[in-house]
């Protein structure tokens, strides 16, 4: 298992001092976390000091309008609502996605990880970009996790809609990056969750439904 991730020490960090415990110092595995970690601060840094007026306000309603998962709840019962049979089906699944990957994102894998947020004011975050600092620690990025479980449930029974509903939750996932309150690999790594979390869910709705 990783260390805690400390304050200004990356994912990478964390995860190579665990690799190094079992392997041993020098590991090459460790050596590529580092890099990793250290792509991962870079580009954070490199998004806040990168001046995109235009976008700033878009990222910023985005990433507020997906707080407690609003867009994705309002996209369900839309389809429930709209949606006929399959619709309520579907977004009772996608809800049930979000729940589990919730869970495992908030009652798991962050207490555990315990990655400080990033620092906006050392980084030179636009400030015309803020959304409210969350409390909760910052890895894996909950936003990023409950877009992607919902765009994995929706885009395997809608196919037609499986690149715009990625395209939306990739978007939602940059704007945790974009407004400073998260680091790239907590929004990539939370989508991965996210995905990964909603296929078990899918799994089990699948077996639930053939043997009835």
């Amino acid at each position: 298992m990783a260390d805690p991730i400390h304050e200004n020490q990356t994912v990478g960090d964390a995860l190579a001092q665990g690799v190094e415990r079992r392997r041993g110092p020098g590991s090459a595995w460790a050596e590529a976390l580092r890099e990793l970690g250290a792509l991962d601060r870079a580009v954070y840094e490199a998004v806040a000091v990168t001046a995109t007026p235009h976008l700033d306000g878009a990222f910023r309603r985005l990433s507020v309008a997906a707080n407690y998962s609003r867009l994705w709840l309002g996209m369900s019962a839309a389809m429930a609502t709209l949606g006929g049979r399959q619709g309520r089906q579907v977004a009772l699944e996608g809800v049930l996605a979000i729940g589990a990957t919730s869970a495992t994102v908030n009652l798991g894998i962050k207490p555990l990880a315990r990655r400080r947020r990033p620092d906006r004011a050392d980084s030179s975050t636009h400030a015309a970009r803020f959304v409210p600092m969350p409390e909760s620690t910052s890895f894996p990025s909950g936003h990023s996790a409950s877009a992607f479980a919902f765009a994995y449930t929706v885009g395997r029974h809608y196919p037609a809609l499986a690149v715009p509903i990625r395209l939306l939750s990739s978007a939602v996932a940059y704007s945790r990056v974009h407004t400073g309150v998260h680091y790239p690999g907590d929004a990539v790594l939370g989508s991965v969750v996210g995905a990964g979390t909603a296929a078990m869910v899918a799994g089990a709705w699948d077996r639930r439904h053939r043997s009835s």
